[in-house]
């Protein structure tokens, strides 16, 4: 890892937190359909094992809405006892990121959220791959053609254009007239039969059904509103020509055969839902629950993008956040809890969640972040272990890079070994540890050898502050402790005229020569961690 050649050593992929500490709060925003508002939504918790999936495709890769989505949808799972399902929707190979896949699993084991059936682990209801179940889309769509409820489109995509470009002109929906849908079944087959292309396409009933969302309560499509002279139909194709199914046929088929009993998802997919109840009643089976989750918007309203922080988890890895943080703060955006902290692990996620989402778009800022970030540094340093051990190595990572600025560090740390040393310094210091880098500079001073007071350029304080601090040297190895150190700071604080009311002055001199700061850690904190000869050389205590 490289430094910058400026004074104060910098991360590439840190982004500066001035930039980003700002309150995160919530926005509401309409959804585009008619949502009742005299409705009740159900936010209690299903009295049964919930089956909950994510869904991702590897087109790309897994983002901070797609993380909530699928925490959202674990916690769900695992509050209730029942299982989370990982599928991967890979029928739109042309858009497939070739290492998309493998990264959507690593990430998702990063943050903790392990699938208990899906790719790599296997389950009753597999492939887990819509690119190997084709066989099960086209026996699902032929038998929606054989009860009536979906039929061939043999129209050209050059029709469809014109068709769509025309219906535009007039300033009505560019969906499908059903030309169609009225040819005999025997010449649709026997066409089919012969090779010629053609889609399959569902029969929408005239008006969709209402449904229950479980967030914004009862659902009703808006009425289409028709036209004189021309004849238009929301059908969504569910087989196109090269035999690969939508997400519209896939998703259903995939959801029932699974036995998922929840879906959580973004509320952008709304619009879509009462076409899926629409083919779940032409099958005959019975829906899922739906819970549709505002979008992630940034101050102005828009959808996040990789400019306003919409960018993928690995920049969260670089900038060293904490699994456990990241979950804690997507968890949040959205969703509301009784509890007192907002500084929760996995684990208390899972035991105080409930479907309590907040309706409309969440604004994103990341003040909120880095706050839990510090927490979280906090409780790994006093449950110490791995975790704690991480965040060693990567301050000593940093530390003992052959372009580190800190060079001389070996003559305050006194061996060539600064793990324990190290971690002394997290544990006391971890509420304010954000990433290694930013921890490293902020405690620079523990690494670097400061100039004693007597070759330093004289400081604006009382003549015998500085002759009295010489007393510290009294204080041997063995009484070199904290009621030690208080012990004998009192001394030099009462042998001074001014008393106790001069105990500023004292202290404000001791920090500045030992640490060359104005304010930071507890004083007596950095004594016992600089140890004896290291903060006696400092004060200019001839030994």
């Amino acid at each position: 890892m490289s430094f910058s050649p400026s004074l104060r050593p910098q991360l590439n992929a840190y982004t500066c937190r001035s930039c980003l500490l700002r309150l995160a709060r919530s926005s509401r925003r309409p959804i585009s359909s008619k949502v009742a508002k005299e409705s009740k939504t159900n936010t209690a918790l299903p009295s049964t094992p919930a089956r909950t999936r994510f869904a991702p495709s590897p087109t790309g890769y897994l983002h901070l809405g797609s993380l909530r989505t699928a925490l959202f949808n674990y916690l769900l799972a695992k509050r209730t006892g029942g299982q989370f399902l990982l599928r991967i929707e890979d029928t739109d190979q042309k858009r497939t990121v070739p290492d998309a896949e493998q990264r959507l699993f690593d990430d998702l084991r990063w943050a903790e959220l392990q699938w208990d059936e899906g790719p790599e682990v296997g389950g009753p209801y597999g492939p887990y791959k819509q690119s190997k179940r084709s066989a099960i889309y086209q026996k699902h769509a032929q038998q929606l053609l054989d009860s009536g409820h979906a039929y061939r489109c043999f129209c050209s995509s050059e029709r469809l254009s014109a068709l769509a470009e025309h219906k535009h002109k007039l300033g009505l929906a560019t969906d499908y007239d059903r030309t169609c849908a009225g040819i005999p079944k025997d010449e649709s087959d026997d066409r089919a039969h012969k090779g010629e292309s053609h889609t399959i396409r569902l029969k929408v009933p005239d008006q969709y059904p209402t449904y229950k969302d479980l967030i914004y309560g009862t659902f009703k499509p808006l009425k289409k509103r028709g036209h004189v002279t021309e004849s238009s139909f929301e059908d969504p194709i569910l087989l196109k020509s090269d035999g690969l199914p939508t997400y519209h046929l896939a998703n259903v088929v995939d959801d029932h055969l699974m036995k998922i009993t929840h879906v959580i998802r973004g509320s952008e997919w709304m619009p879509s839902t009462p076409k899926h109840i629409a083919m779940y009643s032409a099958f005959g089976w019975t829906p899922p629950e739906f819970a549709h989750v505002g979008l992630l918007v940034d101050e102005n309203g828009n959808k996040l993008s990789k400019r306003n922080f919409d960018t993928d988890i690995t920049a969260f890895k670089e900038m060293e956040i904490f699994p456990e943080t990241l979950t804690n703060f997507a968890a949040l955006l959205g969703w509301s809890h009784k509890e007192k902290s907002d500084v929760m692990d996995l684990q208390t996620l899972v035991n105080n969640f409930t479907l309590k989402f907040t309706k409309g778009n969440t604004t994103v800022t990341f003040g909120k972040l880095h706050f839990l970030q510090r927490k979280h540094a906090t409780l790994r340093a006093e449950a110490g272990g791995d975790k704690l051990q991480e965040m060693v190595s990567n301050v000593v990572r940093l530390l003992i890079a052959p372009d580190s600025p800190y060079k001389d560090w070996k003559k305050v740390v006194g061996t060539p070994w600064p793990d324990e040393y190290t971690s002394k310094i997290i544990q006391v210091d971890a509420d304010n540890y954000t990433n290694a880098n930013e921890f490293l500079y902020r405690n620079s001073f523990f690494f670097t050898p400061l100039r004693p007071f007597h070759e330093s350029p004289p400081m604006a304080t009382s003549s015998d502050i500085p002759m009295r601090a010489q007393m510290l040297g009294e204080v041997d190895d063995k009484d070199w402790t904290r009621e030690g150190l208080m012990q004998k700071v009192r001394e030099i604080i009462d042998g001074r005229k001014e008393g106790k009311e001069g105990s500023k002055d004292v202290y404000h001199y001791l920090r500045k020569t030992l640490t060359g700061q104005e304010k930071g850690m507890r004083l007596y904190d950095v004594m016992l961690i600089l140890g004896r000869r290291e903060t006696l050389a400092r004060l200019g205590v001839m030994m």
